[in-house]
């Protein structure tokens, strides 16, 4: 599978916008309002807002709205630090919190939160809501009923917002998408995949390893399902797509690293991990492999790992990563796997690598060496001398003293551009939606165009939404020898599709899956008040104050005196905040 992942033009020129915005350049402002206006924005007070210093692109005044002038500094509603460490904590640990959310972290410790969550038995998994609801009746056999509503309904309802948020990131390592399932009941499929990942997400990598590499999904999505040993006669060979991505994309990279994530040289050149001769012998390893039982009138098939067809299977002796994995003559296709998995389990690149992807996940897209090789010698030894363990690779992670120095909310190099569907989350967390009839009826929000551009186990190809390696190319990002992995999928019919997206779902939900704005009504006469609490729930308090301002003066403009009007300016606020550079670039 592949795709074309090089940046349109009009990709670069958007990125390098918010690459300004992200590190804070002096044209942040124009750059935004550059990036806000030319939608069909339907709300008069987010075009109101986004032009408030003369920017590229100036958006016309709508008729209905006459905005306040730009009112005086204000002193601000004073905000609890703790709430503030609180919510930025929750940024980089959960796909969103709501103000209970940071009110009982302040009361309590990041260490204590952590030990609650990795605790935490999953409420429910994504196979069990198929079934309760549904969705194993025959007519779905054929159809991929249910699985959008399957995906929100955890990230959106469940309590488990950790598990959720490792999940993600491990998705984004161990790519799977129902657009490459070929089976019968498809989100059946990809739900046994999903939970075998998030089951594994507070476990250990090899046991991830293990489960991916052997799940019906995985086997077709990188087509080894029924993959066969050499054979001349009739010219067939062993597939090498999953031998090359499980090396590439899922546990060594293309290049050997030091332990801090830097890049090891011989000559001035990278040293390559593996070779085409790698691939071509590791392919052998996954032959024979095949369906786990030849019923398909029920889903209960594609929740069985793979078997193996013994007559199939390659037995010659096979020998790859420089003698790192040797399996022996005759060896059946359970002992190859396993010596093949041991071996990149326990490759030296293993630990830097996935860290630093995890990293990039949850922290900053440009975590330091220091700060990498911290997190990779916790992955070779949790303390106890166990290799892989998730749970104090997360902890390491999150404790870390780069990622809780909260000065570095200031910096131009720390912190990560929010992925598309993290922002959405944030949102439906903020403002606790339910969907009562648990249809969650979003749908896919893999358009680019007219809703987030990125959605969840829809990736376009192996390589996912966006490469970790990813720089825009001629901004500040790159000049500064930096990536931005998410900038990949930002351009302008994105940056514009995004906003007009989550306006229409603040203002209107979706079917019954609606937001609960009452908290915040509460405070909604006074606009400072408002402004500065959405602030802080959505965006860790971390809009500036020329921002707020001009928020507030958009917010100001709307009657605060009627039900309607106070519901709309919670609606205005969000929008705007949701739209802000400060949110969008969190750290």
């Amino acid at each position: 599978m592949v795709a074309n992942l090089g940046p349109s033009p009009a990709a670069e020129r958007t990125s390098d916008r918010l690459s300004q915005v992200a590190t804070l350049q002096p044209s942040a402002a124009k750059q935004r309002s550059a990036i806000m206006a030319g939608g069909p924005l339907a709300s008069a007070f987010a075009l109101a807002a986004c032009g408030g210093e003369g920017g590229d692109a100036q958006p016309a005044a709508s008729p209905s709205v006459t905005p306040t002038a730009q009112s005086a500094p204000t002193a601000w509603p004073s905000v609890d630090p703790n709430q503030i460490k609180a919510a930025r904590f929750l940024a980089q640990a959960s796909v969103g919190c709501a103000s209970g959310d940071i009110e009982a972290l302040a009361g309590t410790s990041v260490e204590a939160w952590l030990d609650t969550q990795l605790a935490m038995p999953r409420p429910q998994k994504f196979w069990d809501f198929l079934v309760t609801n549904g969705y194993d009746a025959s007519s779905n056999k054929s159809t991929t009923n249910g699985f959008d509503p399957m995906i929100w309904s955890q990230l959106i309802g469940s309590g488990d917002v950790l598990r959720q948020r490792v999940g993600l990131a491990l998705l984004n390592i161990w790519v799977v998408s129902i657009d490459g399932i070929t089976s019968s009941w498809k989100q059946f499929n990809i739900a046994s995949y999903l939970d075998n990942i998030w089951d594994n997400a507070f476990g250990n990598y090899r046991d991830v390893m293990e489960a991916a590499s052997t799940s019906l999904a995985m086997g077709m999505y990188l087509t080894y399902l029924g993959s066969t040993k050499q054979n001349n006669t009739k010219n067939e060979m062993p597939d090498e797509n999953f031998a090359r991505e499980l090396m590439q994309l899922f546990t060594i990279g293309l290049y050997h690293l030091e332990m801090d994530g830097t890049e090891s040289r011989s000559g001035g050149e990278p040293i390559p991990t593996y070779t085409q001769e790698d691939v071509s012998l590791g392919a052998r390893v996954w032959t024979g492999y095949t369906y786990g039982s030849s019923e398909v009138d029920t889903p209960a098939r594609v929740r069985l790992p793979m078997a193996i067809r013994p007559s199939l299977h390659e037995t010659q002796q096979t020998s790859f990563l420089g003698g790192r994995v040797n399996v022996p003559s005759d060896s059946d296709a359970q002992v190859a796997r396993k010596i093949t998995l041991d071996g990149l389990f326990n490759h030296p690149n293993m630990p830097p690598f996935i860290c630093k992807r995890l990293i990039q996940s949850l922290v900053s897209s440009n975590p330091s060496p220091a700060y990498i090789r911290r997190v990779a010698m916790t992955f070779v030894d949790n303390g106890n001398g166990v290799r892989g363990d998730l749970k104090a690779v997360i902890r390491a992670i999150l404790l870390d003293a780069e990622a809780r120095d909260d000065t570095v909310v200031a910096s131009t190099s720390f912190g990560k551009l929010r992925e598309p569907v993290l922002r959405f989350l944030q949102w439906a967390r903020a403002f606790k939606v339910r969907s009562p009839s648990q249809l969650w009826p979003f749908g896919s929000l893999a358009s680019g165009a007219t809703q987030l551009g990125q959605s969840p186990a829809r990736a376009p190809s192996v390589f996912n939404w966006f490469r970790p390696g990813y720089s825009p190319a001629g901004t500040a990002i790159s000049n500064a020898g930096l990536v931005a992995p998410e900038f990949q999928i930002a351009n302008e019919p994105s940056v514009i599709g995004y906003v007009n997206f989550m306006q229409s779902v603040v203002e209107s939900g979706a079917g019954d899956a609606q937001p609960d704005y009452s908290e915040f009504r509460q405070i909604a006469s006074d606009s400072s008040k408002l402004v500065s609490k959405l602030n802080l729930v959505l965006a860790a308090n971390q809009i500036n104050e020329a921002s707020l301002r001009r928020i507030r003066d958009a917010v100001e403009s709307i009657n605060g005196t009627t039900d309607a009007g106070l519901t709309r300016r919670v609606q205005a606020a969000t929008v705007l905040i949701l739209a802000s550079p400060e949110y969008l670039i969190v750290r």
